[in-house]
């Protein structure tokens, strides 16, 4: 790629982080706020519309509100008015997606949705636009201007149209208090079906893979069973219990604290005592978190009724997909 593409990028790249930085610092939270009420009193679904480009955003937030345990379907605003309206009820709330806010389609719209009993909502990025006018309410997304050089091609809009989307569905999310067994739920397979829905316990080892030792063994004995067990640490235990853990990482500080002194020394003087612990029931995903939270381990020992009974490895979770 020669300078002057590099150049290109640079510009386009600067240009859009103002736009949507315009939008950022324009936008009226009152209004949004009203938006986000509304979609947390609807007793129906949250149905979405919207031509072109906007029609294929409201399908996308569709999409992540219902992922994130809001009722919501996108509905194309030409098959609405050509029998598809059918599907709306009075219980429902309408958000109507268009930049201009000048969408014919949805402007012939408005009218059924009003005889249907429901609520609608604009969202625009023109102040005064008719369909921001004739709905119940209406948000105004702003928009500086197009990343496209004639100021026409949707691009900014768009952006900013679903980061509005986005933040409306987290909201609604959190304020319904939609946990990650129920977003687990919802994604059964895939990427993030690896992520929510594996345990600890599918992962785990166990029983002649752990690498135990005693609070009286002297580092020299139980070395071989560090390196044996490829575990990256030792569990010291007593009478199953966990007193602590002795890791590769604590073996070179001693060394280099210490020299070879350090070997003679009981696991008692050198274990960690206030492990990372989690449970064979944690989902693998939250230990990853706990495991890279402030300080980042690599092995955490699973405990059940007081007792040992595994341990994961941040290798074997990376290695399951997640």
């Amino acid at each position: 790629m020669n300078s002057i593409q590099t150049g290109l990028l640079e510009d386009l790249f600067h240009k859009q982080r103002q736009y949507v930085n315009y939008f950022f610092d324009h936008l009226d939270f009152e209004q949004v706020q009203r938006v986000l009420d509304q979609c947390l009193q609807c007793k129906g679904l949250v149905i979405l519309t919207g031509i072109g480009k906007s029609g294929i955003i409201a399908e996308k937030i569709a999409m992540t509100l219902v992922s994130t345990g809001t009722r919501a379907l996108y509905l194309p605003a030409a098959n609405v008015l050509h029998g598809d309206i059918g599907a709306i009820h009075k219980e429902d709330v309408v958000m109507m997606l268009s930049k201009s806010g000048q969408t014919e389609e949805l402007l012939e719209l408005i009218p059924h949705v009003k005889e249907k009993g429901c609520r609608s909502i604009a969202v625009v990025s023109e102040e005064g636009s008719t369909l921001g006018t004739e709905a119940d309410f209406c948000v105004v997304l702003p928009v500086e201007k197009e990343l496209c050089p004639f100021d026409l091609a949707p691009t900014t809009s768009t952006a900013v149209q679903l980061l509005f989307g986005d933040v409306l569905a987290m909201a609604l999310m959190q304020e319904n208090g939609f946990s990650l067994e129920q977003y687990a739920g919802n994604h059964p397979s895939g990427a993030i079906g690896k992520k929510v829905k594996k345990a600890v316990r599918d992962l785990m080892k166990t029983g002649e893979q752990l690498p135990f030792c005693g609070p009286k063994d002297r580092l020299v004995d139980v070395i071989v069973e560090l390196s044996n067990k490829q575990c990256g640490c030792l569990l010291v235990v007593l009478e199953g219990r966990l007193l602590g853990v002795f890791t590769d990482g604590d073996l070179r500080r001693g060394l280099q604290k210490d020299g070879p002194q350090v070997m003679e020394k009981r696991m008692e003087e050198l274990m960690n005592c206030t492990p990372i612990v989690v449970a064979p029931g944690d989902l693998a995903y939250l230990a990853k978190m706990r495991m890279q939270d402030k300080r980042y381990v690599m092995v955490a020992p699973v405990i059940e009724n007081e007792k040992v009974i595994g341990l994961i490895r941040m290798h074997d979770i990376i290695h399951g997909g997640i």
